[in-house]
């Protein structure tokens, strides 16, 4: 807080998380003009129509996608520049509840559960979700304020915007699956169980690294360098399915990480802050 009662507001790290707030609206957007293009249909330009609102949903999909890569970056801004906050961390959750809560439910709910197949189920599925996330974050935001240094370390639950990366990402794979890139197929079975399923993770026990000590000043030996380097290539290369296999194999880590060896943990998670805090005076 400022001396005259204000709370700060650091610049870049707010200017992150306002970019991830951006993309989760600007996604929502495209769903809704997704839909629109959908109700537009007249005999004769149904393909036309699916191509429209084929593009407006991959569009959505990677505004998502975009959101999850902002969110990373405004804790590790804060952090780097000793600039955290009580105003960022508020801030962070409200953009997360647009971007990983409103926009995924949306977005499953208008391309599957809007199916009759679903009925009523529908919009109670895409709602657990949200609900569930909304909970999730103020659960975390508690959590933090009561202990800010296990909050950074690890997280309790699985994270919501892992939860949104991952339904994006299985989204985008799953239309992918369709030669025209169109109609998510017998993927619609899919999507609904995956959200239910995410719903309860967010409130599990289950522990996930949180990799928040990684940022500028992170150091790592030659093979890990060249090993990030090959998968951020692969992951490029191969753009349709490589994001659900990474987002997928971080869910599934919280399940296998209680039967690992703390040294395999540490290789695998980096935990870098024991070591910079045995080489401070």
């Amino acid at each position: 807080m400022s001396d005259d009662g204000n709370p700060k507001i650091y610049l870049l790290p707010n200017l992150m998380t306002a970019g991830n707030l951006f993309c989760g609206f600007a996604a929502t957007l495209k769903i809704l003009e997704g839909a629109l293009v959908q109700a537009a249909t007249t005999p004769g330009t149904a393909e036309l129509v699916d191509k429209l609102a084929a593009e407006k949903f991959h569009m959505a999909i990677w505004l998502i996608l975009l959101s999850c890569v902002f969110d990373a970056l405004d804790g590790r801004v804060a952090r780097l520049g000793g600039n955290e906050s009580p105003f960022g961390r508020e801030f962070d959750s409200l953009a997360d509840i647009v971007s990983f809560g409103v926009a995924p439910a949306l977005m499953v709910y208008r391309i599957v559960l809007h199916d009759p197949d679903f009925r009523s189920a529908g919009w109670l599925i895409a709602s657990l979700y949200l609900v569930c996330g909304a909970l999730r974050l103020a659960r975390f935001n508690c959590m933090a304020a009561a202990n800010s240094a296990a909050a950074n370390k690890e997280f309790k639950g699985f994270p919501i915007p892992a939860a949104a990366g991952v339904i994006a990402s299985v989204t985008l794979c799953l239309l992918w699956f369709d030669e025209r890139n169109r109609d998510i197929g017998a993927g619609k079975w899919v999507l609904p169980p995956l959200m239910i399923f995410l719903s309860w993770m967010m409130f599990s026990g289950f522990r996930y690294p949180s990799f928040k000590a990684l940022n500028l000043r992170t150091t790592r030996s030659l093979p890990k360098f060249i090993g990030i380097v090959a998968v951020l290539i692969f992951t490029a290369m191969h753009y349709q399915w490589m994001p659900a296999v990474i987002f997928i194999t971080y869910l599934l880590y919280g399940f296998l990480r209680p039967f690992l060896s703390r040294k395999m943990k540490e290789e695998i998670e980096d935990e870098i802050e024991d070591d910079e805090s045995a080489e401070s005076p």
